[in-house]
């Protein structure tokens, strides 16, 4: 009777789910919404049509839903999409969650919740809902504006933070009391099992998925990509964090492989049919009577995350150096929570750290947050045309000037790409280290104790143990003292400067070194009773041995190649086979101009011309940087290249311009470039007095046989647009250029 009752639980939610769905859908409402009411129509505070009957299986299989939803997350997620979302995203998040998190926090406060639940809220109001927003920027044709790039990468810093509020919950939830010490000591390991899973993962899967590709189809991929998933899931429980982290591990570890992309599309019908049990759950637990006994809660939740969440996630990108369109743009895109919130407060309600109330309290904001969504989208462009019409000509002058200076190129000195490249193998190396210790003294020597312990000496048991550890650590600690691939040249270039500078170095050796001998001292350490002193002096003579020796026994650099080729193994692979993909994260002045490609019908009027006939210049004001045709791609093409049916251009413009461009060119529109492999980018600059730029044409400067192209002008307050090549630089002329990054700030700065 269980199993008879399961399968009919199982039909009536899946069917309700279909049914309200398709209304919805020809709504043009989000289909998560849909799910939720389809779960209140089934739940049991609504008689009039069947309901479930067993419950515990549904919400077992929900929690298999949340495993699935984040799994799909960081099939999307990616540790390299966290590295180059840029720092409008990072400051955008940063300002909105600081923001959020305290209004929240002090919300829960005033309505006299725990403490745990005050910090709940805030995590729950400080996260957008992606899924929404997606939807929202479909329905709405907004997916090309510049502005959707800043709200992509903010969402990607704001899921990380999500999972972060999950890990706190389950300390919490363990502990029973929430302090500064078990909040700092969680996100440390966190951080620390983050890295240590993102390298091995890198070292481990790219290699097994090549290796075994001759045998890897469709069927065996998903039920191994699966098994990985529930995998990491016992492992990240295991050590104490909460299953939906480690099925967001896995899948981020994936999405750094070849197989990524391919895993996703198997498991999205899996993802989709757990997450519609996942949110049909959600809605079952909505009680209308205490929705009404909360009413002032949810009014003033909904609020607080329509405006406070508007106003400070556009205040942080205003903040970045972006314009005021693009922030208002920007802050009311994310005015809303989402799947993450039903997350988290499912979390919450399950280790019994919240209040059954607050569930039902948090699903009616979100629901009342995403009906608002749409038009708080379609509000940005009159809200700006409102506001920017009431300032000031000084107000606007300081914003302009503001978002200029914001993102000029400035060289990075030779210090800071040291420390930089410092920094990473130091923690890299000591992370995996660490790992390997624990590895060691939680897993293997217990095993070797039990095994030994009957024909050994304990003493002899403990040698082993000791030297099995460093001959494993061997490695890692060679890489993490030698500097023969860690910016040698820069480091021999700062110690010949100077005197002063040779110091600062040396520490940073001895650093390195000192790491060393801290972490083979634990070691000894754990395995001898011996004094502290000696212990001590061993493992500096241990440290010294590997720092002089020439050992070579499985070589560091030999795991630092195959890591890096692992790791750009798919980003090599995309630029072979797709050229179009670049990353364009700037802006010229108060324009919103940005870069996307359109591909050439063959019904164009403009087939067969050459770009010197055509009007495209004058007549929409964008230029074209890149024309790719096939496997050829032309960079920033004269005056004399023709256009021929499906040539794909990579332009220049604002969203006005290209939304005039773009339909005359293409059939169907295309889709945004993703933001990966850093290729094209828009900077500016000012000539100061030292500058050999002032008094030169643009066609005698040189720029353009560098690669790169002048687009902009700012003058005493005036914008040049598309100067012409005889235009003279002048002192204090801010110019705009396209195209290399490193090429701009090495050679033309």
């Amino acid at each position: 009777m269980g199993e008879i009752s399961l399968v009919s639980d199982l039909a009536i939610i899946l069917i309700a789910a279909g049914i309200v769905t398709l209304i919805f859908k020809r709504l043009k409402q989000p289909m998560v919404l849909g799910y939720i009411v389809a779960g209140f129509i089934v739940g049991p505070y609504f008689d009039v049509f069947p309901t479930i009957i067993d419950k515990q299986s549904v919400h077992e299989w929900s929690d298999i839903g949340v495993i699935f939803l984040l799994f799909a997350l960081g099939l999307e997620f990616s540790f390299k999409k966290l590295v180059n979302v840029g720092s409008s995203a990072l400051i955008t998040a940063g300002t909105e969650i600081i923001a959020m998190f305290s209004i929240g926090t002090l919300i829960g406060y005033f309505f006299n919740w725990t403490l745990i639940e005050s910090f709940m809220l805030g995590g729950m109001l400080s996260v957008s809902s992606t899924t929404i927003i997606v939807k929202s920027f479909e329905d709405l044709g907004l997916r090309k504006h510049k502005f959707t790039s800043i709200v992509f990468g903010t969402l990607v810093v704001e899921d990380l933070v999500a999972i972060i509020v999950m890990l706190l919950l389950s300390t919490a939830a363990v502990s029973k009391e929430f302090t500064g010490v078990d909040m700092l000591y969680s996100i440390i390991k966190l951080v620390f099992f983050l890295i240590l899973w993102f390298l091995v993962g890198i070292f481990v899967f790219p290699s097994f998925f090549k290796k075994s590709k001759r045998w890897l189809n469709d069927e065996n991929l998903l039920i191994i990509s699966i098994g990985f998933c529930f995998g990491m899931v016992a492992v990240a429980t295991y050590a104490g964090f909460s299953a939906a982290l480690g099925a967001f591990i896995m899948g981020s570890i994936f999405a750094e492989t070849l197989e990524g992309e391919h895993i996703e599309k198997l498991t999205k019908g899996i993802k989709n049919l757990f997450g519609a049990i996942f949110f049909v759950s959600v809605g079952m637990m909505v009680d209308p009577s205490v929705i009404g006994e909360y009413w002032m809660p949810v009014l003033l939740l909904t609020f607080t995350i329509v405006i406070g969440k508007s106003f400070f996630a556009g205040l942080g990108v205003l903040i970045s150096g972006q314009n005021l369109r693009v922030a208002i743009q920007s802050g009311l895109s994310l005015s809303q929570i989402g799947e993450f919130a039903f997350i988290i407060a499912t979390l919450g309600y399950t280790l019994g750290v919240m209040s059954p109330h607050i569930y039902p309290i948090i699903v009616a904001v979100s629901v009342l947050s995403t009906f608002a969504s749409p038009y708080m989208m379609r509000l940005a462009n009159p809200l700006y045309n409102w506001i920017y019409a009431r300032l000031s000509i000084s107000t606007k002058q300081t914003l302009e000037k503001y978002v200029a200076h914001s993102n000029r190129v400035t060289s990075s000195s030779d210090w800071k790409k040291l420390m930089t490249s410092f920094a990473i193998q130091v923690i890299g190396y000591t992370v995996i280290s660490v790992g390997v210790i624990l590895f060691m003294l939680h897993i293997l020597n217990p095993l070797l104790l039990n095994y030994l312990n009957s024909f050994l000496p304990l003493f002899v048991i403990n040698l082993v143990q000791a030297s099995l550890t460093i001959a494993l650590l061997y490695p890692f600690l060679n890489g993490l003292m030698l500097n023969r691939n860690n910016k040698k040249d820069i480091f021999l270039k700062l110690w010949n400067e100077n005197r002063f500078t040779r110091g600062g170095l040396t520490a940073l050796l001895l650093l390195r070194v000192l790491i060393a001998v801290i972490l083979v001292t634990f070691v000894l350490y754990t395995s001898f009773t011996y004094s502290y002193i000696l212990v001590l002096l061993l493992a500096v003579g241990i440290v010294l041995f590997i720092l002089f020796s020439r050992f070579s026994f499985l070589h560091y650099t030999k795991i630092e190649k195959r890591f890096i080729a692992n790791l750009n193994t798919k980003e090599e692979l995309e630029k072979q086979n797709n050229p179009l993909r670049t990353r364009f994260y700037s802006q010229f002045s108060n324009q919103n101009i940005h870069l996307t490609i359109v591909e050439v019908s063959v019904d164009s009027p403009y087939i067969g011309k050459k770009i010197a006939e055509t009007d495209i210049k004058t007549e929409f004001g964008v230029s074209i940087i890149k024309i790719i045709r096939g496997s050829k791609y032309i960079y920033l093409p004269s005056g004399d290249e023709r256009i021929y049916p499906y040539d794909q251009l990579l332009i220049l413009g604002n969203d006005n311009q290209i939304a005039r461009f773009t339909p005359i060119m293409e059939v169907e529109s295309s889709t945004d470039i993703p933001q990966s492999n850093l290729d094209i980018t828009l900077t500016s600059f000012l000539l100061e007095e030292n500058s050999t730029l002032i008094g030169k044409t643009i066609v005698n400067s040189g720029i353009r046989q560098l690669g790169c192209m002048v687009i902009g002008i700012e003058r005493q307050g005036i914008s040049i647009m598309n100067p012409s090549s005889t235009e003279i630089f002048q002192l204090e002329d801010i110019l705009w250029i396209v195209g290399d990054k490193h090429t701009i700030s090495e050679k033309i700065c």
